[in-house]
């Protein structure tokens, strides 16, 4: 199985960190669901050109966090996660997306109605049920 995971060596942050962080949030998102087995170690390492340390490593952490679950000589698999912090990740996520992109706004002096103006137009765009969004912009 293919994990759609993207990393990349120039980016400030560890690789093992950018692993981490995109598999905790597929396994949240529910786009991992409970019982999917994942890539051996050694496989996973060479789809992503990466040392097996590493992916040991990541998938340690998240047994930890109780996100994978590991079976001698079966394999690792997705946990049961429950429905509470599944909720608790999706509101999370877009809150801080929403908080850094009023940052952006605040600095460059947006007002209230400028921001809130703009998310009322990119709501419209993306329609009311996650809707692809048209990219327009006048």
């Amino acid at each position: 199985m293919k994990i759609p995971i993207d990393v990349s060596a120039d980016r400030a942050e560890p690789m093992y960190h950018q692993i981490e962080e995109q598999l905790r949030a597929l396994i949240l998102s529910g786009q991992l669901a409970e019982g999917v087995l994942l890539p051996s170690i050694r496989e996973f390492a060479a789809d992503l050109s990466c040392s097996v340390i590493t992916i040991r490593r990541v998938y340690q952490d998240l047994e930890q966090e109780g996100f994978l679950r590991t079976r001698q000589g079966t394999g690792t698999f997705v946990a049961k996660v429950a429905v509470s912090d599944r909720e608790r990740y999706r509101r999370d996520a877009v809150y801080e997306a929403l908080k850094a992109a009023v940052e952006v706004g605040r600095r460059i002096n947006c007002t209230t109605d400028e921001i809130r103006s703009m998310l009322e137009e990119l709501l419209t765009d993306y329609g009311e049920e996650g809707g692809s969004g048209n990219g327009n912009r006048d």
